[in-house]
């Protein structure tokens, strides 16, 4: 269901080839997609079926061959701050404190000062790092870099966020309690969300809604909601993982992996 006041994402016969010498070699067919504003959508899928490709034309850094992508009602032509980025490596710049970070973009925007450090004291708790924002970033365990990262798109209010692969290098301690950060300031401010994974249960355990890729070119082969979390109103990881819904469906998924790779 679309949350009110968020935009609904449309990507129509969307498609993305690279030039070649023997002619051009398409990395991701004519795809056709619809996500509703509010949802948490995540996308699996086996290396080189054009998941980041898929993400990075919705963000504008790519320009699609074919076809239209628009938010909101608006064509996307490049890079916007509604649509935030979340990469699998942070991004921080190592001369700046975490805090100067997080401010980084309010300060791009002309935000002022007293105004822009509420704001990023405000997403430095919410991310629990309020008492490491005088810290550089080399200082930082990756876990916070990643935390730290979050914060600084959040600062800026995207109704969008696109997160390519966050959690990948982090230890599995470390990725499963910024998987939960993650779904509860999700379901707090109900930002809309386009999450891209290799891993199965983490698409299961956070999204509403999985897609697979299939390769030679990308596509779409499988889009299905994550309909029995409706059965656990306030689901716990481990209540999810246990649920008979969960199993199936993560079979349905490696099934759809393995048959596309």
């Amino acid at each position: 269901m679309t949350v009110p006041d968020r935009p609904r994402v449309v990507l129509a016969g969307v498609s993305k080839s690279y030039p070649g010498a023997d002619g051009p070699t398409q990395v991701l067919a004519p795809t056709d997609l619809s996500i509703d504003g509010g949802e948490f959508v995540c996308v699996v899928g086996p290396s080189g079926c054009g998941k980041s490709t898929l993400l990075n034309i919705l963000a504008g850094f790519l320009a699609p061959t074919e076809g239209t992508v628009r938010v909101g009602g608006h064509a996307v032509t490049g890079p916007d701050p509604d649509r935030g980025v979340v990469f699998q490596q942070p991004n921080l710049y190592p001369w700046l404190t975490v805090r100067q970070n997080v401010e980084f973009g309010p300060t791009v925007r002309g935000v002022p000062r007293s105004r822009r450090r509420a704001e990023a004291e405000r997403m430095l708790a919410l991310v629990g790092l309020d008492h490491l924002g005088d810290r550089r970033p080399y200082e930082l365990s990756g876990g916070q870099q990643q935390r730290a990262q979050i914060a600084r798109v959040l600062v800026n209010d995207p109704q969008i966020i696109l997160m390519d692969e966050p959690f990948g290098a982090l230890d599995a301690l470390t990725r499963e309690k910024l998987q939960g950060e993650l779904r509860a300031l999700w379901q707090e401010r109900g930002k809309t969300i386009l999450f891209v994974t290799h891993g199965i249960d983490e698409a299961l355990l956070l999204g509403t809604r999985v897609l697979v890729m299939g390769t030679r070119p990308g596509r779409i082969v499988y889009d299905e909601p994550t309909s029995f979390k409706a059965d656990l109103p306030d689901p716990s990881f481990t209540k999810v993982r246990a649920h008979p819904g969960f199993i199936r469906m993560r079979d349905e998924v490696a099934a759809h992996i393995y048959a596309a790779h």
